[in-house]
Formats: structure tokens, C-alpha cells, sequence
């Protein structure tokens, strides 16, 4: 006898009982269904590309979690995020496409990262981006907010707050304390606040020979708090005379003034100046969405404004503002937690029964109500009646519709209703839910 390999699946990638793949296409749809409603179009990208082309941006970090290998004379990349590959498309499709550019993709990334808990190696991104040709309004950031609103709303969430920033503001106070050299690895510790505490920001800032007289005005500086419109107050109240800082905050004020135009609630979205994004091609507004709730989620939907997306392959100036929905690791996350629960076991509404030889009648059955909209299972085994109610009561089928010789015979059928056990009879040409 031959020795059998054991089943088993590598760490970091994820598979789904068929209860929880269904809540999990759920979310996906309504994710999608959500950007089509603000008109984004649909792209799909190859999961491979030419590591020449994909790696052309990536470093450090990045370039190491990639899944990378030669086939014949090509060198081939796996794609990480659904930023590069779009980049690549708009630089290679620039003649023929409309700008601003609206698109969404929904697709899996991959990245070789150190598995734990929550974390994956494959997993699903929803991204959408608005790209502009040489410039893009500000207008555009206001929007996505709406977006994530609606998102959110859809997936059934009321209390979660969409926090924003403009990097222009911090990169600006960087300037006006001498500091712009230090800039990007700033940002990056003050990213960190939320985790590590204040104390450790100062410790890292220390590290990096900050003057104190700067870190204590970089801390009092995100330490600035009160309501959207005091916080606004207070920024310009610094009287920082730098025009990095100016923008920032002109910036800032007009998304606020427009993000209200679209109508999200006050208690929905906040200003808040920790907020800083990791990747330093975000250059403006940025965005993080947290569940208030479940802050240790993390940031459930995050991105912002970047000045040029396609500057590797491209002399075209192409701005863009996106954000980006880490859908595998949400749902784990939210699962674990019990916060979204998998119990639908089958997207079946309907399971016609047959007890006789001839399936013509119920296959018919079973047309018609497809043709109705109706999902509609045939039990096309040769099992007892027994067998087969079990069957649909273990997987929670709403209806049963047993067609035997009898049936065929009175034209009439009747539908069980599985959950109350009520039945009604219908002609079999007339059957209605």
C-alpha cells in the first residue's frame, strides 16, 4: 500500500469552511458593490509580473517579502500590493484611458512575511484610487471618506471613526524645527504612538539626536486636541511660517469643509495629527478607519493622497488619492472576535426532492425557479427520504419541494417550510417562495 501524503496547508495562507467562504463573498460583494455605486471601474491585473517591472519602486522590507522565481529566462515576481501593478497599467494604457482615472480591484497580493497570528501571506486587498493627469482635485479626497462611510455602514458597522491627517503639516513643522533631513523617520515613530506610548516616541526620537527643545514641540504639536474645527483653530493659531505647513493645513481645512458637503457624520470621521501613514509616498491627505470598539483591530481601511503614481515607468505626472480594505485579515479578525457570525451553511433557497426514476419534472422545477432568480439544488443522489430531509436540514436549505409519482400525477406539489414546518400546496407551474 502506498504511503498518503498528509493534507495540509501552508502557514500564512487561508482556508474557509464553506459557512464562513459564504460570509466572506458576502463582504467582498458589498465592498464591491459599494465602489461600483461612486462609478469606479473594474481592473483586474496579472497576479505575476516581470520582477523588472514590479520591483522597479520596491526596497528594503518590501523587496524581501517578495515571492520571486525564474522560469527559463524569465525572472518573475508575485505581486505584493494592487498599487504597483496599477501604477504599471495606467503608465502602459496612458493614451487610452479617461482621467481622472476611477478604478477598484479586489484581488489577492502576496507577501513572504513572518506568519502569526492574523497575519497572511496571501490575502485579499479592495483597493480603489482616483488618478488625475497632472493634477487632481482636492475635491477627491473628501469623496473616499464617503466611501469608507458607506462601507462600513454596509457591512454593518455604525460605530468606527475615519481619522485624517495631511502629511504636508507634519513634514512642514519638520522644516520650521530643522529637522526635514529627519523627516520621514519621524513620521514614521510618531506612526507608532498608538503602540509603543508616548515615553518610547520620545526614547526614539532621542536615538535619532533630535534636540529636546524640538521633540517637546513635536509632542505638544500631536498632543493638540478638541473638536475638528478647534483643532483647525490651533494649527493655524501656531503661526508656523512655512509654506509646506500652510498648504498642509489649507488643505486639511478644505477636506474637512468638503467631507462635510458629502454629508458624514461628525461623529464619523475626526481630524486627528498622529496620524501619519508608514509609506512614504503618501504626500498629502492620508486616512486610517478604526472600529472604536475593537481599536486592536488596527486600522480596518487606510491610504491618502501621493503626488505621483507612476514616476518609475513614466515622465507623466500622475497624482492619485486611494485606500485599501485588507479583507483577509479583517474578516479573520473580525470572526475571531465573533463580530460577523458564518451561520448561513448553503446559498441554496430551494431543494427539490425527486422519489421517482423520471427527473423530468423536477429538473423543470428546478429550471424555472432559476430562471426566477431563485437559487435551486436538485438531490440527485439515490438516497431515502430520510436521508435527503437530513440533508437539508443540516445544511439549513429554507424550502424542500418533494416531487414524487403523485406529484407528477396531481400537477400539485407542496413546499415544506424547513424552519417552521408549515407546508403549502402549489401547481407545480405556478411555484412561488
Amino acid at each position: 500500500m502506498s504511503k498518503k501524503t498528509e493534507p495540509r496547508t501552508l502557514a500564512g495562507f487561508m482556508e474557509l469552511m464553506p459557512n464562513e467562504q459564504i460570509l466572506f463573498e458576502q463582504m467582498k460583494e458589498k465592498i464591491e458593490k459599494t465602489y461600483q455605486k461612486f462609478g469606479f471601474l473594474p481592473l483586474d491585473t496579472p497576479v505575476l509580473e516581470l520582477s523588472e517591472v514590479l520591483l522597479a519602486k520596491a526596497g528594503g522590507e518590501t523587496e524581501k517579502q517578495i515571492y520571486r522565481f525564474e522560469k527559463g529566462d524569465t525572472d518573475i515576481s508575485m505581486r505584493f500590493d494592487l498599487t504597483v501593478p496599477l501604477s504599471k497599467y495606467v503608465a502602459k494604457n496612458y493614451g487610452n484611458l479617461s482621467f481622472p482615472f476611477r478604478r477598484y480591484q479586489i484581488g489577492k497580493v502576496y507577501r513572504g512575511e513572518r506568519t502569526q497570528k492574523g497575519r497572511f501571506r496571501e490575502f485579499y486587498q479592495c483597493d480603489i484610487d482616483i488618478i488625475g493627469d497632472g493634477e487632481l482635485s482636492i475635491l477627491n479626497d473628501a469623496e473616499l471618506p464617503r466611501v469608507i462611510y458607506n462601507v462600513f455602514k454596509e457591512l454593518g458597522f455604525d460605530d468606527f471613526t475615519i481619522r485624517i491627517n495631511n502629511r504636508k503639516i507634519l513634514n512642514g513643522l519638520f522644516e520650521s524645527l530643522e529637522q526635514k533631513e529627519n523627516s520621514a523617520e519621524i513620521l514614521r515613530i510618531i506612526d507608532k504612538i498608538e503602540k509603543i506610548g508616548e515615553q518610547a516616541v520620545i526614547e526614539e526620537l532621542q536615538k535619532i539626536d533630535v534636540k529636546q527643545e524640538s521633540i517637546n514641540k513635536i509632542m505638544s504639536f500631536i498632543k493638540i486636541d478638541g473638536t475638528t474645527d478647534e483643532k483647525l483653530y490651533k494649527l493655524a493659531e501656531l503661526r508656523i511660517e512655512n509654506q509646506t505647513f500652510k498648504q498642509g493645513l489649507d488643505e486639511l481645512t478644505q477636506v474637512v469643509k468638503y467631507i462635510r458637503m458629502f454629508e458624514i457624520p461628525e461623529n464619523n470621521f475626526k481630524v486627528d495629527l498622529t496620524i501619519a501613514r508608514g509609506l512614504d509616498y503618501y504626500t498629502g491627505t492620508v486616512y486610517e478607519t478604526f472600529l472604536n470598539e475593537n481599536r486592536e483591530l488596527g486600522s480596518v481601511c487606510s491610504g491618502g493622497r501621493y503626488e505621483n503614481l507612476a514616476e518609475y515607468y513614466t515622465n507623466q505626472k500622475l497624482p492619485g488619492v486611494g485606500i485599501s480594505i485588507g479583507l483577509t485579515r479583517l474578516f479573520y479578525k473580525l470572526n475571531e472576535l465573533n463580530l460577523v457570525c458564518a451561520n448561513k451553511k448553503s446559498i441554496s433557497d430551494v431543494l427539490i426532492i425527486p422519489m421517482l426514476e423520471d427527473m423530468t419534472v423536477p429538473i423543470k422545477i428546478a429550471t424555472n425557479l432559476r430562471e426566477a432568480g431563485i437559487n435551486t439544488e436538485v438531490f440527485l443522489n439515490d438516497k431515502k427520504l430520510k436521508a435527503k430531509m437530513k440533508y437539508a436540514d443540516k445544511l439549513e436549505i429554507p424550502y424542500v419541494i418533494v416531487v414524487g409519482e403523485e406529484e407528477v400525477e396531481s400537477g400539485i406539489v407542496k413546499i415544506k417550510d424547513m424552519k417552521t414546518g408549515e407546508e403549502k400546496e402549489c401547481k407545480i407551474e405556478e411555484i412561488n417562495l
